[in-house]
């Protein structure tokens, strides 16, 4: 039976979400906070990366959080304060570093991406647009020994999960990129990974799923909901009230505090990422490369070539940390020599929010009070990679169908 559905938050897990439901006959509305171009979801390195299965939280990073906060140019920052939720945050992200919950959530990251990418796949047969979809691999290129042992181990982890990775010398680093000089020691290849174009793809998708009814509610800030028994009936922005019979909280860094106001508990901490991106450089990079040790991200798009990198973890501060900036612009020339990049103007610098779990799972699956209710957020970094197979999930669980893949993983009740 058709339901009408109202999905708070309009990024690519949003979008996927109303993707996948419409097909299934649902009516569809779509409600976000501003005008559906700002987000993570169409400013990001369009990344679709089976390769990074193993969470943020995982051993060895609480040793090298501390390191980084110390240098004002590292890849990762926490700004001091007392935030109870962040303190709460953190405990919980210690707890979830230990050897066997990473090795819990590498097999969850590795079902979700795997979908994923095969649902790109498809995407780029049957949507009527071109967003770019390019597999072309990733590169993961390191300079140190440290970074060579971890990245090797980690290639030898992806070959056991199913995931092809080849480890490469500097001269087979080179011969992948013959238009630009590469200073590394080595690399990781990983050919099942790709990219795409993020501004592309949410535009076209926006307009396709108009032309298929669905309704987009921009400006649409939630302030409480109308709740009957263990059911959802409608949602409050001011004033205004839209009646819904299913809701889907998918809002990104803001979803834990939309889920306060139903008195849900979902942690997250959103993790301050910047990016830009360079012009007239089609005859330089060829393949998405991560530089290893300075955690910078680099994805060739058309005629530009966009980087982006660091987690900034400092609640919802809209200043620009130009150090943070400076940090990304200097690693460039270190692993491609020849690249000499301008630092770019603030006016050329995107920042955006990636919603963060402490244990560095998504959150997909409904609470246990609200029966009407599917929480779908806490992809940090891999929002887009994840999003269609989140969609495909979301619309799995209002369909009452058994999901594709286990949702047990990414339980929202998981960390009370």
């Amino acid at each position: 039976m058709a339901k009408k559905i109202g999905i708070i938050g309009g990024g690519i897990v949003g979008l996927s979400s109303a993707y996948y439901l419409v097909q299934k006959g649902h009516r569809v509305s779509i409600l976000d906070s501003g005008n559906f171009t700002a987000g993570c979801s169409f400013h990001n390195m369009g990344m679709i990366v089976p390769s990074h299965f193993i969470p943020l939280a995982s051993p060895g990073m609480i040793s090298k959080g501390i390191r980084w906060m110390f240098d004002s140019t590292s890849p990762f920052y926490i700004r001091p304060r007392f935030d109870l939720d962040l303190i709460k945050w953190g405990y919980q992200f210690y707890l979830s570093s230990s050897a066997i919950q990473t090795r819990k959530a590498i097999h969850a990251l590795r079902d979700l991406s795997l979908l994923s990418r095969a649902l790109y796949s498809d995407l780029a047969k049957e949507l009527p647009f071109d967003f770019g979809f390019r597999d072309r691999g990733l590169m993961m290129l390191y300079r140190s020994r440290e970074a060579e042992h971890e990245e090797i181990e980690t290639a030898r982890m992806a070959n056991e999960l199913g995931i092809e990775a080849r480890v490469l010398s500097h001269e087979q680093v080179q011969q992948m990129e013959p238009n630009v000089r590469v200073s590394v020691k080595g690399g990781v290849y990983y050919p099942g990974d790709a990219h795409l174009m993020p501004h592309q793809l949410v535009t076209g998708l926006i307009n396709y799923l108009k032309e298929k009814g669905v309704e987009f509610i921009s400006e649409y800030s939630v302030t409480g909901f109308n709740t009957s028994g263990d059911k959802i009936s409608g949602v409050y922005s001011g004033s205004m009230y839209s009646e819904f019979d299913e809701v889907i909280i998918s809002a990104g860094s803001w979803s834990g505090h939309i889920a306060k106001l139903l008195n849900l508990r979902i942690p997250l901490q959103p993790g301050k990422g910047y990016s830009f991106t360079s012009q007239g450089m089609s005859n330089t990079v060829q393949v998405p490369s991560i530089f290893v040790e300075a955690r910078v991200a680099v994805t060739p798009m058309a005629d530009t070539v966009r980087f982006g990198g660091t987690m900034e973890l400092s609640g919802f501060d809209s200043k620009i940390n130009m150090k943070r900036i400076s940090g990304i612009v200097n690693s460039i020339p270190t692993y491609y020599p020849d690249l000499t990049i301008e630092p770019p103007s603030v006016s050329d610098i995107w920042y955006g929010y990636r919603p963060c779990s402490p244990d560095g799972l998504p959150y997909i699956g409904r609470p246990s009070k609200i029966s009407n209710l599917t929480i779908a957020t806490g992809h940090a970094m891999m929002g887009l990679s994840l999003g269609p197979a989140t969609g495909k999930l979301v619309c799995e669980i209002v369909e009452g169908i058994s999901p594709t893949i286990g949702l047990k993983p990414f339980d929202p009740e998981r960390l009370r």
